[in-house]
């Protein structure tokens, strides 16, 4: 018998670490709902047309069809067509909706702007949404790259109020704030103020090359992009202008107030800069003071989606050597996919796993996540047995994560569980304690144990001594 195995580029995931994606996730939903958005769910397959030609050909490529039910069983003589599309299949790779008429969804987002189409009577606008579900790639396998992925994204359809952006960005920052994230800076820039600067480099048609090029900045360096400007088209005079244009230092006001000079004859690009104007204003109003993420104005930012059109923005986090673990921005016809033309919309995504991994390295998990109880009840069997059982009872009913183990085991064996499942008290009720009507509980932390009643046991586990 072969050894059991998961599919390549799909992760088991231990209760530990359930706990502590479950602690991102806890800690989002609340931060969503506070800001007022609706959580959204939607099948974990699509038909296939819904999700073909909405990423690009390498989209395509990457997504996972779903072959039809029995096709391997049909004998009819009168399903030929059937049976020659499935030797085809068997030779190559092929689709026709003989074969396959569903996938599994790619991300959130196409799904997202199906389920509004469906749905444009029924919601009222502005629609806010969060989604938290998996998706799946068929994607080569690597260190941080895998088939089967979460996603979480939260976005608000139906309005053009840049105060829509500045929530966002404080979503961002209340959540990396309330994880405590250190060194998160949260990058902004414009889609209309990258339009404008293609057209004041002289290559106005040019601007998706452009972003492209720009996208890859930090991974290959100004001398790089240069090159690739200059294979990509653009004239020597329009790149030392992008070259002096992301150049510019300052706060962000400064920056700002540079690029207005220079886009002065690019009215697109003066947009782009009055939105981030407004944005950032918006924003310093609804901001906290306590959070310690920074917003900051980068014009190389570009992000490779073709859908955004105005407001983007991208984090990251300088205290490891991480990509970027969040980015959105605005979209205006997103839904214009499907036939429901001039819907603004705008939204934001966490990457679950690399803020996971962030977390983790840097060991910033609450240390009470390693185990679903707080406190293990030992088992002396017998009247000790009923004697415990009786205390777990109102530990549950008081709200206090509590097991028992459930044999009488050799002590020894029940205390390497309580170290291995990382208890922070065990609770022993043996003959001395049932007759004195107390229990010994021992801190399994610092080793000390203490003789308690049982409203003192209460106390301690609450939290209140």
């Amino acid at each position: 018998m072969s050894k059991p195995s998961i599919p390549q580029g799909t992760r088991d995931f231990s209760p530990a670490e359930v706990r502590r994606r479950q602690y991102i996730f806890n800690t989002l939903r609340a931060i969503f709902e506070t800001y007022g958005f609706q959580p959204l769910e939607t099948p974990a397959m699509e038909n296939l047309v819904t999700l073909t030609g909405k990423y690009g050909e390498e989209g395509d490529r990457l997504i996972f069809k779903i072959l039809n039910n029995g096709l391997h069983e049909q004998q009819d003589p009168k399903k030929q067509q059937l049976q020659a599309e499935w030797e085809k299949l068997l030779s190559r790779p092929y689709s026709t909706p003989v074969i396959t008429e569903r996938a599994l969804r790619y991300d959130l987002t196409i799904p997202f702007a199906r389920y509004v189409v469906m749905h444009q009577h029924e919601l009222a606008f502005p629609f806010r949404r969060y989604q938290m579900q998996p998706v799946w790639r068929a994607d080569r396998p690597q260190r941080g790259r895998y088939r089967e992925f979460w996603q979480c994204d939260c976005d608000v359809v139906g309005s053009t109020s840049l105060v829509n952006e500045a929530e966002l960005l404080c979503i961002y920052r209340s959540a990396f704030h309330q994880l405590k994230l250190p060194q998160v800076t949260i990058r902004l820039n414009s889609r209309k103020l990258l339009t404008g600067l293609a057209e004041v480099a002289g290559a106005p048609t040019l601007m998706m090359e452009m972003t492209v090029a720009l996208d890859k900045l930090d991974k290959i360096g100004w001398e790089g992009v240069a090159q690739e400007l200059e294979q990509r088209g653009i004239p020597g005079v329009g790149i030392e202008k992008i070259r002096q244009v992301i150049g510019i230092s300052g706060n962000n006001s400064q920056k700002l107030e540079a690029l207005s000079a220079i886009m002065q004859d690019s009215e697109t690009g003066r947009q782009g800069i009055e939105e981030l104007l407004q944005t950032l204003q918006y924003h310093e109003e609804l901001a906290s003071s306590d959070w310690s993420s920074a917003v900051e104005v980068d014009i190389s930012l570009a992000r490779g989606l073709n859908y955004y059109t105005g407001v983007i923005v991208e984090v990251t986090c300088g205290a490891v050597k991480m990509g970027s673990i969040g980015g959105g921005g605005r979209y205006d016809d997103l839904t214009g996919l499907f036939g429901l033309k001039r819907l603004s919309g705008v939204g934001v995504s966490f990457g679950i796993d690399r803020i996971y991994d962030v977390m983790e390295m840097l060991e910033l998990f609450p240390a009470e996540l390693a185990t679903g109880s707080r406190v293990l009840l030992a088992n002396f069997g017998g009247a000790n047995e009923v004697y415990a059982l009786h205390l777990l009872k109102q530990l549950r009913e008081k709200g206090i994560a509590a097991e028992i183990y459930p044999d009488a085991a050799k002590f020894d064996k029940q205390m390497k569980y309580a170290n291995k499942r990382g208890f922070a008290y065990v609770i022993l009720a043996g003959d001395e304690e049932r007759e004195k009507g107390m229990f010994s509980v021992k801190n399994f932390s610092t080793g000390e144990q203490q003789m308690m009643t049982a409203e003192q046991v209460f106390d301690l586990l609450s939290g209140q001594q």
